[in-house]
């Protein structure tokens, strides 16, 4: 059985729809944020050092991080579905936003909303993070200019990475300044499987 190790509230949410989508049997183990720091609890960290989410495990092996993650499941149980096949210049496309979700894309969203929860007036950080997340929300809506879904027209990996960021763009009310982004974020919306990951997490919420 797997099993991921899952905080509300966070990019864990990312894995429970890709789970969805590949129709596997699996557990949730809830976590909950401390209601004042807003960090994960302790207890993480007896699952892996780092203490964070999401966490899988499956067959006596852990795996950490979201795109490793992803990959992992869709190799093991996507049956060719969810990824292009590889060696293909669709491959490398859907590889690219794979690590551009964790990587490029989330800097800059992490500092604006550590520099909004810090409080204080910024010498650099403040101007960098809004200039950046700019610069990334721009290309991430440039890219699906003319597309259906970010590589090969159907619903991939990527697509589940990349979701993280739109459901934000979504909460906070500034996707409506992203003509493709926000089309985008209606067509996620349409599938099963990301409106029962939102259940899923709710049923967990304290």
């Amino acid at each position: 059985m797997i099993t991921l190790h899952h905080l509300n509230k966070s990019r864990s949410k990312r894995i429970i729809w890709l789970l969805e989508e590949l129709g596997v049997d699996y557990q949730v183990t809830p976590y909950q944020r401390d209601s004042v720091t807003f960090l994960a609890p302790p207890e993480l960290k007896s699952i892996h050092p780092l203490g964070k989410s999401p966490v899988l495990e499956d067959d006596g092996l852990i795996v950490t991080e979201s795109g490793a993650i992803t990959e992992y499941l869709i190799d093991k149980y996507g049956q060719g579905a969810l990824a292009p096949k590889r060696g293909t210049r669709e491959y490398t496309e859907y590889s690219q936003w794979l690590h551009f979700a964790e990587s490029s894309a989330m800097l800059p969203l992490l500092l604006k909303l550590f520099v909004t929860k810090d409080g204080c007036k910024t010498n650099f950080l403040a101007d960098y993070a809004d200039t950046e997340t700019l610069k990334v929300l721009s290309y991430f809506d440039q890219s699906l200019a003319g597309k259906t879904y970010l590589v090969g027209e159907r619903l991939t990996g990527a697509d589940i990475m990349m979701s993280f960021i739109i459901e934000n763009l979504v909460n906070n009310g500034s996707i409506v300044h992203f003509t493709n982004l926000e089309r985008y974020a209606k067509l996620l919306a349409t599938h099963d499987a990301f409106n029962k990951a939102d259940q899923v997490e709710d049923s967990y919420s304290s």
